[in-house]
């Protein structure tokens, strides 16, 4: 009898890791499923219309994972950033003037930064769902990857890139 009760516990364990992977594995690739979007330039003049004001970063002094995302309001994609709520403010209702001069004064926290750079998010036609502004670096012209994917809403990750974490950590 006791052999029997081990021998269970062990197919109940292994069944037990099996789910725990499986649901790891469809969680993540949940979050990662969908077509990604494309950016281009923009100016700022082409930036109109009312936005939910995404601020993402800026959390100390110096900061390089910080953007502004301006997402156009009277889209039916809404825009969800994958990150600690901590790590960003949502502000709604924001006309398009106001919405891209506290983004351009927000992105300026870090005192390192040169010139911003204002793209235009793009949905599969074509047609612009948003922006993003975020701060350029005199030693590194871009140093964020960021990645909206459109799957019903616009899942947006925001990290360092490799090269750049690379360079900080040596």
């Amino acid at each position: 009898m006791k052999e029997t009760s081990e021998g269970y516990m062990k197919k109940l364990s292994r069944s037990f890791v099996v789910l725990v992977v499986m649901s790891l594995f469809l969680g993540l690739n949940s979050c990662a499923t969908g077509k990604n979007l494309n950016t281009a330039g923009a100016k700022n003049s082409d930036v109109t219309g009312t936005f939910t004001l995404i601020l993402y970063g800026c959390g100390y002094h110096g900061d390089m994972t910080t953007v502004a995302i301006l997402a156009k309001e009277d889209t039916h994609y809404p825009f969800e950033v994958f990150a600690p709520e901590f790590m960003y403010k949502i502000k709604k209702n924001m006309p398009a003037e106001e919405a891209l001069k506290e983004a351009e004064g927000f992105i300026s926290c870090s005192v390192f930064r040169t010139l911003p750079s204002l793209r235009k998010i793009l949905e599969g036609e074509g047609n612009t769902i948003g922006y993003e502004l975020r701060p350029k670096y005199w030693w590194f012209s871009d140093v964020l990857d960021i990645s909206y994917i459109m799957n019903g809403k616009v899942n947006v990750i925001i990290r360092l890139k490799q090269e750049v974490e690379r360079q900080l950590s040596s």
